[in-house]
C-alpha cells in the first residue's frame, strides 16, 4: 500500500520561502514520478509541480514557475517543493501525489492514484 506523508507547511509571510517534503513508502519510488498539487478553499485542486522518476524533467504550473523548485532524493524516497518568493495567493492545502503507474508522467488529478494527506501553507500579505 503507497503511503505519502508530507511535513513542512505553515505560516509565512508574503515574500517569504516554506520547504516541503513528502515521505513515500510502499512503491518502488524509482520508477514513479511524482507531483505537487495544491487546493485552496472553495477552488478545486490544481498541478503545481511534477518531477520524473529519475529527477530528470520537471514541469510548473505558470502561476509558480520561476518561484517553486520540484526535486527529490530517491536514495532518501524523498520529494521536496522548494517554495519561494511566497504570495498571498499560494496559500493552499498542498497534497503529494503518486501517478497510477510506474513511468507515467501527468498534470490532472486522475492521472495520480496515491495522495498524501496534505500540509496546509498559510502566506499572509
Amino acid at each position: 500500500q503507497v503511503q505519502l506523508v508530507e511535513s513542512g507547511g505553515g505560516l509565512v509571510q508574503a515574500g517569504g520561502s516554506l520547504r516541503l517534503s513528502c515521505a513515500a513508502s510502499g512503491l518502488t519510488f524509482t520508477t514513479y514520478s511524482m507531483g505537487w498539487f495544491r487546493q485552496a478553499p472553495g477552488k478545486e485542486r490544481e498541478f503545481v509541480a511534477d518531477i520524473s522518476w529519475s529527477g530528470g524533467r520537471t514541469d510548473y504550473a505558470d502561476s509558480v514557475k520561476g518561484r517553486f523548485t520540484i526535486s527529490r532524493d530517491n536514495a532518501k524516497r524523498t520529494v521536496y517543493l522548494q517554495m519561494d518568493s511566497l504570495k498571498h495567493e499560494d496559500t493552499a492545502v498542498y497534497y503529494c501525489a503518486a501517478p497510477r503507474r510506474p513511468y507515467l508522467r501527468g498534470y490532472s488529478t486522475s492521472d495520480f492514484a496515491s495522495w498524501g494527506q496534505g500540509t496546509q501553507v498559510t502566506v499572509s500579505s
